[in-house]
């Protein structure tokens, strides 16, 4: 077994921190410091050492250019590595989750076409070119890159998942240090309070797994800067104002879902958390042909996850996943 050395987060991170310093953002940076040593040291999963393990085993290549601006997040050189090398340490880091992405000669099709979602979304986006992003669940960080192909100035993605960490960090290998992209291992939560950095702030299927989406939506507002627009995504269900289901127990055996409103009733949230020209923008069904199990992914999916007898629901009999956006200004 080859022998590598240990996860350096101190390293990994120090591009960001010195990011962060250099925006006036010292007490963030301190903040974020004592975080991650305690993740990193004084509280460590149990895989980081075969992620990174995975990471470090990836073939080196030069020239590698990074396209970011279509739907594969794609990963080219002139000379690509050998698959025989590269496939096995991309597959020491599934599940892919979030996708699609294009490393060299290997395709990861991820269990979720997320180019999907940036299809609904990013036609109703200021133009980002220029601008400084948070995006909320990032997951392996595939919407991160879209945001940079996009033009962002620098894109911030949090997100708790430490697989998400390497996959993401896996893209940085071969696209480079340098690129104004970040990926941070700590929660919405984690930030400090009214930090009003981000000119945008993205919060894509996360607002249902808070306990308090109204806690949630106030600190994307405090993320924001005044006039910084926010992009929401999450799951909704049919209904007037003021109608928000909540799980028995599970949803889509799911067990950390908490609230679906209806749009209106999310509306009014969004409302009362203190934005303005709030609107929904796209009302979507979510599909197998989106969600589904694959070779890179091949746990249970969402057919899994549906009434066999009725796919319009789930299997716990609660109407079946269907996602809303909403764009609004602070």
């Amino acid at each position: 077994m080859t022998s590598h050395p240990p996860f350096d987060w101190r390293k990994t991170f120090a591009p960001t921190l010195a990011y962060l310093r250099a925006q006036g953002l010292q007490a963030w940076a301190e903040q974020l410091t004592s975080q991650l040593h305690w993740r990193f040291e004084d509280n460590p999963h149990g895989d980081i050492a075969r992620w990174h393990g995975a990471l470090c085993s990836l073939p080196p290549c030069a020239a590698t250019e990074l396209l970011a601006d279509q739907p594969t997040v794609t990963l080219d050189a002139p000379n690509p590595p050998p698959f025989e090398a590269l496939e096995p340490a991309l597959r020491g880091l599934m599940p892919w989750r979030k996708g699609p992405f294009q490393f060299f000669d290997t395709f990861i099709d991820t269990e979720w076409r997320s180019d999907w979602k940036w299809d609904r979304v990013s036609p109703y986006l200021s133009d980002l070119r220029g601008r400084h992003i948070l995006d909320v669940g990032c997951g392996s960080g595939y919407h991160l890159w879209r945001m940079y192909g996009a033009g962002a100035a620098r894109v911030i993605g949090i997100d708790p998942g430490l697989l998400f960490l390497f996959q993401f960090l896996a893209v940085k290998h071969y696209a480079g240090d340098t690129l104004p992209v970040d990926f941070l291992p700590v929660k919405m939560e984690d930030l400090p309070a009214k930090l009003e950095a981000f000119d945008t702030v993205f919060s894509m299927g996360v607002l249902y797994h808070r306990r308090s989406p109204i806690d949630h939506l106030l600190e994307l507002r405090d993320a924001l800067k005044p006039g910084g627009e926010l992009v929401l995504e999450t799951l909704v269900v049919d209904g007037p104002e003021g109608y928000s289901l909540m799980p028995e127990d599970r949803y889509g055996m799911m067990r950390n879902v908490w609230f679906l409103p209806s749009c209106d009733t999310l509306m009014r949230w969004v409302e009362r958390a203190g934005f303005r020209d709030a609107r929904v923008v796209d009302v979507s069904v979510t599909t197998t042909d989106e969600q589904r199990q694959t070779d890179w992914m091949r746990f249970q999916s969402l057919t899994d996850f549906l009434d066999p007898g009725d796919p319009s629901k789930t299997i716990e009999g609660y109407p079946g996943p269907k996602r809303a956006v909403f764009v609004a200004t602070r």
